[in-house]
């Protein structure tokens, strides 16, 4: 398999809540599909009103106006209502600014990157590191004299607390210039203490900070070099991962939902800023095999999308029934920030619930990505060898492989795969096939954005962990497991009914389906170059194949869409297939006359399926590249070949530029091969 397909690493971890991508840009389509549109212009004049209560009420509006509707969102974000709300935080009556950020957060995770870029540039970074300082002094005076101050006060400061902590997530990875602003308030050592006091604090309020923890943790050496430094911090995270501690109150299990995230948080934060250096508790810890797979497969395993959806949209039908949260504020009201129903209460734990199985999902994908690099010859013939490095990649592959409980599985249909297949496959196979609420309709909007976001996240978290899976499957190669055909075959057809389900018609708001089509083709390789030969080509799929190679402009893509086709074209009896194959390969080569279309790095990835595919003259579709004269489409290909090798940028594309005078000799070195066999 080529160096092109990589292994994917940790996505980035907020995802659009409440896409609005489905909506023609612009202020004018947002007024139109609004049906709050009168209301944004008064509550926009409330921000600045003399009255605190006003502003108050304001703020509280800008939430519920705001849920699970985007066409207002934007319509408010014309308004400048992020720049009201940022000025609000400094606002003289606490009440406001307490309502403020509250807004803020719920702006945060429903718009995603574009409002919280808006937030970084307006400078709410002012404001939020003034909170800081105050919020440690009352968490401080809370723990050591919780008698001080009244239960609803404490309250308050918690709830404001899980609001500021999440804004400065969705901040962290908004850009590197916001997660370097971030970086300078050493929030690590403020976000432990909350971790640290857990057994004191509402759990929401812990797990916010976390999630903070766990996204400024990821790739940010900063953030993991202090981490490290502190013993205590490691030790703490190694204590919230073991805890098996009982709760008997009436919230037990709202409660364990919430514990059960904050583990898996702790264990990605102990993901990322592994390995620990003595005397951490942690220095010792293989976290990849002890913490991550026998903690997180549990959580994934018995998962049911198809009943989370179903559930989220029994609950959308009941939520349609009561009054507009709008409706109810009073001016009265008790400074709050929540202000949900009991049906839309029900409806966010679903949708935590379902995070922390996409959440589980992203740190799995992260420990198969440590799994060793494909191609590890090449290297060393490059005349670049690392002893080192290729020790601690064997190391990594069997302890990783390992604890992936290597038992005989189930696939869907309930027939046993090889006993060599990682356990977590299963699941991950399931988690794949989408339901009902999964994506959108056509240019419209899902009766429940949340769910439909979270849904999407999971099958495309799923998809790169296969990805990871089988890219590492296929780098070590198993004559056994090549030898269990019909557990390909399972695999291969349920990635394809997955794909299937998602279809070719994809609309201007359905981006997810489109990311389904680009992970899921990288699986299907990964599939095929393990069970190469053994898989018999369809002839629909390979058109399909064909039509995204041919419409995709990025070169990743039709990378993997030729290397998918190489491994198809590789069953013996499928003459005619391999034929409909080779012409498109060869379609990709550049001409005597003309460069290639298609870009540098597909054309030396089908050079190298075209020498792959025929470097066996006695397999019986062979009879295709002499019939078709192959060989004088390949000579008129090398002086193109060699024009787009000498292009490569050696400084920008070294792993490239190796790969493609490596594929100018080895095509060369064919052309004569085949010459000689004089027929």
């Amino acid at each position: 398999m080529g160096k092109s397909q990589k292994k994917r690493s940790m996505r980035r971890h907020n995802p659009m809540r409440v896409p609005d991508s489905h909506l023609p840009k612009g202020l004018e389509s947002a007024a139109s599909s609004s049906p709050k549109n009168e209301a944004v212009l008064p509550i926009i004049q409330k921000l600045e009103n003399p009255d605190a209560s006003e502003r108050k009420w304001a703020c509280v509006a800008v939430s519920n106006l705001i849920q699970n509707d985007p066409s207002t969102r934007r319509l408010l974000q014309g308004k400048n209502v992020v720049g009201a709300l940022i000025t609000r935080l400094s606002d003289s009556e606490e009440e406001v600014w307490i309502e403020a950020a509250g807004a803020l957060r719920n702006l945060c995770i429903d718009g995603g990157y574009d409002i919280c870029a808006e937030m970084y540039n307006k400078n709410i970074l002012a404001p939020l590191k003034a909170f800081i300082p105050k919020i440690s002094s009352a968490l401080s005076q809370f723990l050591e004299s919780p008698k001080t101050a009244p239960e609803n006060a404490q309250k308050v400061v918690y709830e404001f607390t899980e609001n500021v902590n999440t804004i400065l997530w969705c901040l962290s990875e908004t850009s590197n210039k916001a997660l370097n602003a971030i970086n300078q308030i050493n929030l690590v050592p403020f976000l432990m203490s909350f971790l640290a006091a857990r057994a004191k604090l509402p759990i929401a309020t812990v797990t916010a900070a976390a999630q903070c923890l766990y996204v400024l943790t990821d790739d940010n050496q900063p953030a993991i070099d202090e981490l490290r430094s502190n013993a205590a911090f490691s030790t703490c995270l190694l204590e919230i991962v073991h805890d098996e501690g009982d709760v008997t109150d009436k919230d037990k299990e709202v409660f364990w939902d919430r514990m059960t995230t904050l583990k898996v948080l702790s264990s990605g934060i102990l993901s990322n800023v592994s390995p620990f250096p003595p005397p951490s508790a942690a220095s010792g810890v293989d976290v990849g095999k002890e913490i991550i797979l026998p903690l997180l497969q549990p959580v994934v395993a018995p998962v049911s999308l198809i009943e989370s959806s179903a559930l989220a949209e029994s609950l959308v039908v009941k939520l349609a029934l009561e009054p507009p949260q709008i409706e109810k504020l009073s001016l009265k009201s008790a400074p709050k920030s929540d202000h949900r129903s009991d049906t839309e209460v029900e409806l966010d734990r679903l949708e935590n619930k379902l995070r922390t199985v996409q959440l589980a999902l992203e740190i799995l994908t992260g420990v198969c990505a440590t799994l060793p690099d494909p191609d590890p010859i090449s290297e060393v013939q490059e005349g670049e060898p690392d002893a080192e490095d290729e020790d601690n990649d064997a190391e990594i592959e069997e302890d990783v492989t390992d604890g992936m409980a290597l038992d005989d599985i189930p696939i869907a249909n309930g027939t046993t795969t090889a006993s060599h297949l990682p356990a977590l496959v299963e699941p991950l196979i399931t988690l794949i096939q989408p339901v009902r609420l999964s994506f959108p309709p056509t240019a419209g909007q899902s009766s429940h954005p949340p769910t439909t976001s979270v849904l999407s996240a999971i099958h495309i978290s799923a998809l790169e962990c296969l990805n990871n899976i089988f890219l590492s499957l296929s780098a070590s190669p198993s004559s056994r497991l090549a030898a269990a055909s019909a557990s390909g075959k399972q695999i291969w057809d349920s990635v394809w009914a997955a794909l299937g389900s998602v279809g070719t018609e994809i609309t201007r708001g359905q981006e997810r389906k489109q990311e389904m089509w680009e992970i899921g083709v990288g699986v299907l390789w990964g599939v095929g170059n393990i069970w190469k030969g053994s898989l018999v080509p369809n002839e629909d799929q390979v058109q399909l194949l064909i039509q995204l190679c041919n419409s995709s402009t990025d070169p990743t893509i039709r990378v993997k869409c030729i290397g998918t086709l190489e491994c198809l074209a590789q069953h013996p009896q499928s003459i005619d297939t391999n034929r409909v194959i080779a012409m498109h390969l060869l379609s990709i080569l550049p001409t005597s006359t003309a460069p290639s279309i298609y870009g540098t790095e597909p054309l030396i990835q089908a050079l190298s399926a075209l020498i792959d595919i025929y470097s066996d003259e006695n397999l019986p579709y062979d009879v295709n590249f002499r019939q078709g004269n192959f060989v004088q489409r390949l000579v008129d290909s090398v002086d193109g070949v060699r024009k787009a090798v000498r292009a490569i940028d050696r400084r920008k594309e070294r792993d490239l530029k190796r790969r493609g005078e490596e594929m100018r000799d080895n095509l060369i070195a064919f052309i004569k091969y085949r010459r000689a066999l004089r027929f």
